[in-house]
């Protein structure tokens, strides 16, 4: 059965691919301007996260992501700025990116803001078709490594208050068709629309509770759903678990270890494919950030979002 998923693997990649889906997360609550560009300098501090996420475990080629993200909000003023990598690869096919992110914020009134996003970089789509016996093709066309490199250019809106945020992000507004007309297309970008949001609740001076929502939709694909629930505990621990529609559920655990490091892990459980040929698929989390160094909103105590 395991050599029958991998054939299936292969099939899938050596079609077509028309509406390929970006990488996706759960812990996508502290992952934020890895999709919206709009939430860059959002925490008030410089901060650093890196996130790797190694999915269906024991399945040969199976899907990993790994991101990196440093941002932080520019002193005195309402800009910020930050970076973005990520390295997407599934099988013998890999996607990495790289985004300088900026954004600009208003005040809509004392406690809320508005936050537009813009950010621009490049996208390198390669291959290594020897990678693995079940990948090789007598096709000419995937005999062939490519490395392409075609532009990114992303839009976001994030608005914000005290407790609760929502945002909506185009993380790529350009479409790009790869392979010419004699190899046919091996890829092509759509346009990605991600929808999230979140509230917090204050049950007591010691429990917040926070759920939060992403939607991703993508032409020509079924609309992708995130549903979360998390529960920190004397801004310290946090459990919480997750929901992703028709796809798998989630279990998510995070420390604070020190003022400025908060680790988070995440395991998911396959609902369509079982785990009966597959170990899950693992998700861990650092977030590293320094001292305030900005006043602005500093009254958004709850950093929680």
């Amino acid at each position: 059965m395991k050599n029958l998923f991998l054939i299936f693997f292969g099939i899938l990649i050596s079609l077509e691919v028309c509406s390929q889906q970006d990488p996706q997360y759960t812990q996508y609550m502290y992952n934020t301007m890895s999709v919206n560009s709009a939430y860059t300098g959002q925490r008030n501090v410089l901060s650093i996260t890196g996130l790797y996420r190694t999915q269906w475990v024991g399945i040969d080629g199976a899907p990993k992501t790994l991101t990196f993200g440093i941002h932080s909000p520019l002193k005195n003023e309402n800009l910020g700025i930050g970076l973005s990598i990520v390295s997407d690869q599934l099988g013998p096919i890999r996607e990495d990116y790289i985004d300088l992110n900026f954004s600009y914020t208003i005040r809509l009134n004392e406690l809320t803001e508005l936050s537009f996003g813009l950010k621009g970089g490049l996208h390198n789509l390669s291959s290594d078709w020897t990678r693995g016996v079940i990948f090789q093709n007598t096709d000419l066309a995937f005999n062939e490594n490519i490395s392409l490199f075609s532009p990114t250019i992303g839009v976001g809106l994030y608005l914000h208050s005290t407790r609760g945020y929502l945002g909506l992000s185009l993380p790529n507004i350009l479409t790009t068709k790869h392979y010419d007309d004699y190899k046919g297309s091996l890829s092509s970008e759509s346009l990605h629309f991600f929808l999230i949001g979140g509230y917090v609740f204050n049950i007591d001076n010691s429990i917040k509770l926070k759920p939060a929502f992403m939607v991703k939709a993508v032409s020509g694909s079924p609309i992708i759903a995130d549903l979360s629930m998390n529960t920190m505990f004397n801004n310290r621990f946090v459990l919480g678990l997750a929901y992703r529609w028709d796809d798998s559920i989630s279990g998510l655990a995070g420390l604070q270890v020190s003022d400025t490091l908060f680790v988070g892990y995440a395991y998911d459980y396959n609902n369509s494919i079982g785990n009966k040929y597959t170990g899950g698929t693992h998700e861990i989390m650092l977030r590293f950030e320094l001292q305030e160094i900005t006043e602005r909103l500093k009254i958004l105590s709850p950093r929680f979002f």
